[in-house]
């Protein structure tokens, strides 16, 4: 949420963006991205009465044939932490050179209004999976990813910097240039 905020500041959106009441649990049984972010933001605008911004993102490895994908939070289990996951994935890759080790990061977003209005739309930013992890910031396979151009993981990054080039402020941003805010 505080990321999903700061974004939208930076890019001039002045809406008003709350946590839900409460949780709902929604199954993601969509194989994209977009499918996934839909189902959630469907869900809680007809649950809430509210317009409902959602969200689904991960990680896709080239070398695995973009796996995790839509499996990232569940790829070492259902009830797997972070660590697991990213310790599976490095698992995965081992042996393999930094230059077989291409990823990206793939963030869905989709707001519905109650009145049935759906705005979608995907951000992302490209790196390679390091070899250990790497800095205390962020969450998932931040400490793993380093983006194209930088020589630092996410986790490395500063939240300015993180949020300034993530596959979340592109897709906010194209959100945005759709007209979803207003």
């Amino acid at each position: 949420m505080a990321e999903i905020r700061r974004i939208l500041s930076v890019l001039g959106v002045t809406a008003d963006v709350q946590a839900a009441p409460r949780q709902l649990e929604v199954a993601e049984t969509e194989s994209t991205f977009v499918g996934n972010a839909l189902l959630k933001a469907r869900a809680y605008a007809r649950e809430f009465g509210e317009p409902a911004l959602a969200d689904d993102s991960g990680l896709c490895v080239a070398a695995l044939n973009d796996l995790p994908g839509v499996l990232s939070a569940r790829w070492a289990g259902r009830e797997a932490s972070d660590t697991k996951n990213v310790d599976l994935l490095l698992d995965q890759l081992s042996g393999l050179p930094s230059a077989k080790r291409d990823a990206r990061f793939v963030c869905a977003v989709a707001l519905v209004h109650p009145d049935g209005r759906e705005f979608c739309a995907e951000g992302s930013v490209s790196g390679e999976i390091v070899d250990a992890p790497r800095g205390q910031n962020g969450f998932g396979y931040d400490p793993v990813f380093m983006p194209t151009g930088h020589e630092v993981t996410t986790a490395q990054m500063s939240e300015e910097l993180k949020d300034s080039l993530s596959h979340r402020f592109h897709a906010l941003k194209e959100l945005a240039a759709r007209g979803a805010f207003n």
